[in-house]
C-alpha cells in the first residue's frame, strides 16, 4: 500500500480500475492472438508429419518427417511448386512496385496541381474503386485474349485503392511549400517527385507495397480466368487450388509442405 500513500480514495479507485481494464484488455488480445496464430502453427507442425499420423492423431508436437515432406514437395513432378512460386514472386514484385509508384504519381498530380478537370478525375477514379473486379472481369479477359497475352504474366499496373490512401496521406503529411521550395531551387518535376516527395511518403508507401504484394501473391480470381492450372505461367494459388480440385496428391504431409511454401513469403514480407 506504500504506492497509494499520497493518493486520495478516488485516485486509488481510478488507478485500480485502470489496472483492471488493462489486464482484461491484455487477456482478450492474447486470446485473439492465439486464435489467429493457431492455424499457422498447426500448418507448420503438420509439415513435419506423415500421412498416417495426420489421419489418426492430433498433436501440437512436431514429427520427424519434415525433410521427407520437403524433398517430396521440391521433387514433385505433378505439381510445379518452385516454378509456380517463382511466377508468383515475379508478378507480386512487379505489381507492388508499379501499382504503388503509378498510384502515387497520380495522387501527386491531383494533389499538387490545379487544372480544370481535377475534381472530375478524382470522382472518376473513386467510381472505378467502387466497381467490383467481378463486374469488369469478363471484358478484361476478352481484351487480353484479343491482344494475344491471355496466358502470360499480367501484373497490376494501377490501383484506385492505393491512389486514395496515398492522396489522403499526402493531404496530412506533405506541405506544398516543400514542393514550391524544390521548384525555386531549380528541380524539375520528376526530380522533386522522386527525391523530395517520395521520401516523405515512405511510411505510406511501405504499407501499400506490403498490401499490394500480399494481394497479388494471393490473387486467384483473375489468374484462374486467364490461364490453366497446367500452364507454365501458372501462379502458386492456382497450383494450391489444384491440390484439392484435381486430387493430384494423396500424401498429406507433402500437401501441408506445399501450403507452407505458399505462406512463408507472406510472413517474411510482413
Amino acid at each position: 500500500m506504500a504506492k497509494y500513500a499520497n493518493l486520495s480514495a478516488d485516485e486509488i479507485r481510478g488507478h485500480r480500475m485502470l489496472v483492471f481494464r488493462r489486464t482484461v484488455s491484455y487477456i482478450v488480445l492474447i486470446l485473439v492472438c492465439i486464435i489467429c496464430i493457431f492455424p499457422f502453427v498447426m500448418l507448420l507442425v503438420n509439415t513435419t508429419k506423415d500421412t498416417s499420423t495426420l489421419k489418426t492423431t492430433f498433436s501440437l508436437l512436431p514429427g520427424g518427417d519434415f525433410v521427407r515432406n520437403f524433398t517430396n514437395a521440391i521433387n514433385e513432378t505433378k505439381v510445379a511448386v518452385l516454378h509456380s512460386m517463382f511466377n508468383s514472386l515475379i508478378v507480386a514484385v512487379i505489381s507492388c512496385v508499379t501499382s504503388v509508384y503509378i498510384a502515387t504519381l497520380t495522387a501527386y498530380g491531383l494533389y499538387a496541381y490545379n487544372f480544370r478537370l481535377k475534381k472530375a478525375a478524382f470522382v472518376f477514379i473513386m467510381v472505378i474503386l467502387m466497381v467490383p473486379t467481378q463486374v469488369s472481369a469478363l471484358g478484361f479477359v476478352e481484351m487480353m485474349d484479343a491482344w494475344g497475352i491471355k496466358d502470360s504474366f499480367i501484373p497490376t499496373l494501377a490501383s484506385p485503392a492505393v491512389f486514395f490512401f496515398i492522396k489522403q496521406y499526402m493531404e496530412s503529411s506533405l506541405p506544398l511549400e516543400i514542393v514550391e521550395a524544390g521548384r525555386i531551387d531549380g528541380g524539375h518535376e520528376f526530380y522533386i517527385f522522386n527525391f523530395v516527395v517520395m521520401p516523405i511518403l515512405k511510411p505510406a508507401l511501405a504499407v501499400q507495397m506490403i498490401f499490394q504484394f500480399v494481394a497479388s501473391w494471393n490473387n486467384y480470381f483473375l489468374p484462374q480466368l486467364l490461364m490453366d492450372n497446367s500452364s507454365e505461367n501458372a501462379t502458386l494459388p492456382l497450383v494450391v487450388a489444384s491440390l484439392q480440385a484435381e486430387a493430384y496428391l494423396t500424401d498429406l504431409g507433402e500437401i501441408y509442405m506445399i501450403l507452407g511454401f505458399a505462406i512463408i513469403p507472406l510472413i517474411v514480407v510482413y
